[in-house]
């Protein structure tokens, strides 16, 4: 039996008991906290002073005259930038506010708060500075152009909730900047998810290269799993593909025979559904070994889970509701399930990833960020858990050490293959 559906033909949500709080009723109580919190500190970060600035001799040295000499000396040398200034440590993160969370295009001004958090996340876990950077931009060509003209105050830039098919473009054309430059919504949760499946693989006994994934949204979250799953860019030495991921939108699997698809959507069918399955999500997951959500909630049922394979995994990742309720999923035989949500286990966070991430790159002088970069900071999530358990396949993001080894990963990583 299939979820009820609405108009469009995607399944809505059904509330199942359970012997807990609603999570919506829980995330009331907690937005009014948000907000008594955002309004009593006006925000979540401040600019705080590195050098004494107490004295005259203070003010001399900081600005005029002695500050004329860290110009100079960055005019000789532009690389003398990284070491004399912010610069060498400070993440841009960028958005236009298109596509906030699970808020989606609800513009700069109220994408704020979250930028200004990932701002706060950078400091807490990696010891960067970071600065929300919210842009009325109307196109691609604007946000480039605005990203090409901060960049020289900037080691790195962290794009962020920009709406696909543009954050495809914005990303690719940003890449010449000489400093790294990651869409993390894209790779941040390809990254996690890709630790994730490591141990819940493991766990089911079963190799990364035979499983069949299903992935339920074809944004840009599903097509970064989808290709780091499908080790697209990698060389073979490096990488073992999965077998088989079939990547679902609202209208069920995106394959070769589908008609209207955009062009962003035919060009995931070079490393996506190779075997052209079609129908709607819940067909083509029957026999799955994954099912992974970055879609909506209430897509599926226990019914979907018992048809797939023995031990499925998944991975409901819709905030805040999950695309299955997970008390349900494990009802229904699912060995490991993960969601995007704190307050149930196995929580794909991208603070997992990004902090490290960018903390290695900037340390190793990377220009860019690589796929073996990527990889290697998912394999150094998975390792770092060691043994896995079904409630235990990501370490948690406040773990002494997440953060270092990751960017001990990726640093590594730049420097056996340089980009």
């Amino acid at each position: 039996m299939k979820p009820p559906q609405d108009a469009s033909g995607m399944a809505t949500h059904r509330l199942v008991s359970r012997n807990v709080p609603s999570p919506l009723l829980k995330d009331e109580a907690l937005h009014r906290r948000a907000i008594d919190l955002h309004r009593a500190h006006q925000g979540k970060i401040e600019i705080s002073l590195r050098a004494p600035l107490e004295t005259r001799d203070d003010l001399s040295l900081a600005y005029s005259p002695g500050v004329a000499a860290a110009c100079r000396a960055i005019e000789a040398d532009p690389k003398e930038l990284r070491n004399l200034s912010i610069a060498g440590r400070a993440i841009a993160v960028v958005t236009d506010g298109s596509a906030v969370l699970g808020l989606g295009r609800i513009g700069p001004a109220a994408a704020m708060p979250v930028m200004e958090g990932k701002a706060a996340l950078f400091r807490r876990f990696a010891g960067l500075d970071a600065w929300p950077i919210c842009l009325h931009a109307e196109s691609s060509d604007e946000i480039v152009d605005a990203v090409r003209a901060i960049a020289p105050g900037f080691a790195g830039i962290n794009l962020e909730d920009i709406a696909a098919p543009e954050c495809f473009e914005v990303e690719d054309r940003l890449q010449d900047l000489g400093i790294p430059v990651m869409h993390d919504d894209q790779h941040g949760t390809a990254i996690v998810l890709l630790a994730a499946l490591m141990g819940a693989a493991k766990l089911a006994g079963k190799e990364l290269g035979d499983l069949r994934v299903v992935i339920a949204g074809a944004g840009a979250a599903g097509t970064a799993i989808a290709k780091l799953l499908r080790c697209v860019s990698f060389s073979s030495e490096v990488c073992q593909p999965v077998q088989e991921v079939i990547l679902c939108d609202s209208k069920g699997a995106i394959h070769r025979d589908r008609k209207g698809l955009i062009k962003e959507k035919r060009d995931l069918l070079a490393f996506t559904n190779l075997r052209h399955r079609e129908g709607t999500v819940h067909e083509v997951l029957e026999g799955a070994d994954v099912f992974i959500g970055v879609s909506q909630g209430g897509l599926l049922d226990a019914d979907d889970v018992r048809r797939m394979a023995p031990h499925p995994i998944l991975f409901p990742m819709a905030n805040p509701t999950p695309e299955i309720d997970p008390d349900v999923a494990l009802a229904a035989g699912a060995i490991v399930v993960g969601t995007g949500r704190s307050d149930y286990p196995n929580q794909v966070n991208n603070v997992l990833a990004f902090p490290g991430v960018f903390r290695g790159a900037i340390d190793a002088g990377a220009t860019s960020i690589t796929q073996e970069m990527k990889l290697a900071a998912a394999k150094a999530l998975a390792e770092f858990v060691g043994e896995p358990t079904p409630s235990r396949v990501l370490p948690g993001p406040f773990e002494e050490g997440v953060a270092e080894a990751v960017a001990a990963a990726v640093r590594d990583a730049w420097e056996r293959h340089p980009g």
